[in-house]
């Protein structure tokens, strides 16, 4: 029954998320010392009567933040022969028990756990397993049970200092050697065992979490989560759009240069380009209502200027065009931004002097090209002769 209610409790505690509960996380180590006396009569061997010293070794595990396993070997000491011993033998160690114990932290079990131990901690130890009596060379089983009040030091409370009383029944004392032979003991006749006072300290190794115990989750609010998933799949939605339009974009250009080089494939039209002029053959191509240049645009740009570069003489006028739609003084407008736009990149960018430079807008025009597309241009012309 207590097992079950600790069990419910440690259920209760472990609500709220823990980090550091992997095979390697949570594992101490420990020695003890103290003494033991009879709680029964031995002879003339009593409570208080036939005190005998004891050292202890102990290796567990803390497997949730309220239950753990422990080993526990403890040793009796006293080398007396006569009856007023509690385990008089003739050897050095008197008696060894080795126990496997489940530990509850019963502060943690009903207070819950906040992320790391309290300075002051009451845990429970309940188990039993193997008593040998090394004069007899005999043993038996052994119940144990004990308390821990324990302090938790330093500041990651990688060390836990505890006294412990404790109770140990039908572990093998020289008059009942061998509780496994019924001639040779009185095991089950009245109450065999010993009453044990000690005091401990256990070291607790490092944990995955960077810590020295159990490390509370940062759990996220429900709310939180949905309100961050609606931004993502906002974003989402707003990523296929945009790349919708990139894709209509990219369609938009591959349909320009396919006309592009349709264009450059036919005659120049005599009807645009006086005789007497000297027309450079690139052509900056602007989009509808546009005078900014395109990134693909400044190839031809660069080409001119090479040209200017490598005929220092030479000059150049920058004539600008417009489709036929729309308003006539608007075009007018579009065809001299286009033309300062494309001189103003020859000086800014690529370094030609001004002074070699004229711009003049020719306003709307479709003699240019049958497309439409590509009567949006500035062209060059070489003034030098």
């Amino acid at each position: 029954m207590l097992a079950v209610s600790l069990m419910t409790a440690s259920v209760y505690a472990q609500k709220t998320a823990v980090t550091a509960n992997k095979a390697g996380d949570n594992w101490y180590i420990g020695i003890n010392a103290g003494a033991a006396t009879p709680v029964s009569k031995f002879g003339d061997a009593g409570f208080f009567k036939g005190f005998s010293p004891e050292f202890g070794l102990r290796v567990g595990k803390n497997l949730t933040t309220v239950f753990g396993l422990a080993l526990d070997v403890n040793a009796y000491f006293l080398n007396k022969t006569d009856s007023k011993s509690c385990f008089g033998s003739k050897t050095f160690i008197n008696r060894t028990d080795f126990d496997i114990l489940s530990t509850w932290n019963l502060s943690n079990a009903f207070a819950g756990y906040k992320g790391e131990p309290r300075a002051f901690e009451v845990i429970g130890l309940i188990g039993g397993g193997y008593s040998r009596a090394w004069a007899e060379k005999a043993g038996g089983i052994n119940a144990k049970a004990a308390i821990d009040f324990a302090f938790n030091l330093g500041a990651a409370k990688a060390w836990q200092v505890y006294i412990e009383p404790g109770i140990v029944l039908g572990e093998p004392a020289p008059a009942y050697a061998n509780p496994f032979r019924k001639a040779e003991s009185d095991f089950g006749k009245k109450w065999n065992g010993a009453f044990s006072l000690k005091a401990g300290i256990n070291y607790k190794f490092g944990t995955s979490n960077g810590t020295h115990n159990f490390k509370v989750e940062e759990l996220r609010d429900p709310a939180e989560i949905d309100a961050l998933n609606a931004k993502i799949n906002e974003l989402r939605s707003d990523v296929d759009a945009k790349n919708g339009q990139l894709n209509a974009a990219n369609q938009t250009i591959n349909d320009l240069k396919k006309k592009l080089a349709d264009c450059e494939a036919r005659p120049t039209t005599a009807a645009v380009v006086e005789k007497t002029e000297t027309v450079l053959q690139p052509m900056v191509i602007f989009r509808q209502g546009k005078s900014t240049i395109d990134a693909a645009q400044y190839a031809s740009i660069e080409m001119v200027a090479k040209y200017l570069k490598n005929h220092p003489s030479s000059k150049v006028l920058v004539k600008g065009y417009a489709s036929p739609e729309g308003n006539a003084e608007l075009n007018q407008k579009l065809s001299e931004a286009r033309a300062t736009s494309v001189a103003n990149a020859l000086v800014k960018r690529y370094k030609i002097s001004k002074d070699r430079i004229t711009t003049k807008g020719y306003g709307a025009t479709s003699e240019v090209s049958e497309e439409n597309d590509f009567n949006r241009v500035a062209m060059f012309v070489d003034t030098t002769k």
